[in-house]
């Protein structure tokens, strides 16, 4: 199994794409949001992925840089969808409630007809366990203050667990899932040391020292950063791994788009 990183950017990244993956077990895949726009066809083809081949999508929340892509998959599905095709999105009923009205909107009819039949939008609750490309994933609700957002919690082998928080700072409800969790997702907006230049809390978000002093306290294994500013892309790597390695005693994980994590 691993871990594909699509895009790694926040919202208004330009220099890589917004934050999005797919989870691959030998050629079944999770989509875990879409991005921005079509430019997820060109992440997904640089990735050796074919769009078709994804059965199983997850939408964390409605904001555009998460959902968007999503609605260019369901166009291209809908208008390739064969007799015996099945595609699952899921998320929260807010997340499920837009797509539904978005692809009734937007597609034509002879599209539209395959909501709900060969295209199943599947709405789920807050502890929910459900069995995706064969794993039990439990979805949670982060308690977002901006918009109801979900993340999850995938079994792995030996009862381990890789634990997605949505794309805001973990919040103390959660840490049933995320306590010792074998690689935890978090967002980090940027360095804490540019923290006056990128405003991160007033958006919401964590710095890398944040992100990076809470996975030591929940004492996790593998930390994977993503949905970052884009200034400094080239060095991106580099400097939020020289702060954040004072603070995180495991192994600190920075992805660029299109990296392959082995889980």
């Amino acid at each position: 199994m691993k871990i594909v990183m699509l895009g790694t950017g926040n919202a208004k990244a330009v220099e890589c794409y917004n934050t999005c993956f797919a989870i691959d077990d030998h050629g079944r895949y999770l989509l875990v949001d879409g991005g921005g726009g079509n430019g997820l066809f060109k992440q997904l083809k640089n990735a050796d992925i074919d769009y078709d081949k994804i059965d199983d999508i997850f939408v964390t929340h409605k904001h555009l840089d998460h959902l968007t892509g999503v609605m260019w998959l369901i166009r291209m599905f809908c208008q390739n969808m064969k007799s015996d095709s099945t595609k699952r999105i899921y998320g929260h009923h807010e997340v499920i409630n837009i797509l539904k009205t978005m692809a009734c909107m937007l597609l034509n009819e002879k599209e539209a007809q395959h909501i709900g039949k060969g295209l199943k939008m599947i709405e789920v609750e807050d502890g929910e366990c459900l069995e995706i490309i064969g794993h039990d994933f439990t979805f949670f609700d982060i308690r977002s203050s901006k918009a109801k957002q979900f993340g999850f919690m995938l079994r792995l082998e030996n009862d381990e667990k890789l634990v997605c928080l949505g794309d805001e700072p973990y919040q103390p409800h959660l840490k049933s899932y995320a306590d010792n969790a074998k690689y935890l997702l978090h967002e980090a907006f940027c360095l804490y040391s540019e923290k006056e230049l990128f405003d991160p809390y007033g958006k919401h978000h964590s710095t890398v020292r944040d992100a990076c002093l809470l996975a030591n306290e929940l004492n996790v294994k593998n930390l994977i950063l993503y949905h970052t500013e884009d200034k400094n892309i080239k060095r991106r790597k580099e400097l939020y791994s020289m702060e954040g390695q004072q603070y995180f005693n495991g192994n600190l994980l920075i992805p660029d788009d299109l990296e392959k994590i082995e889980i």
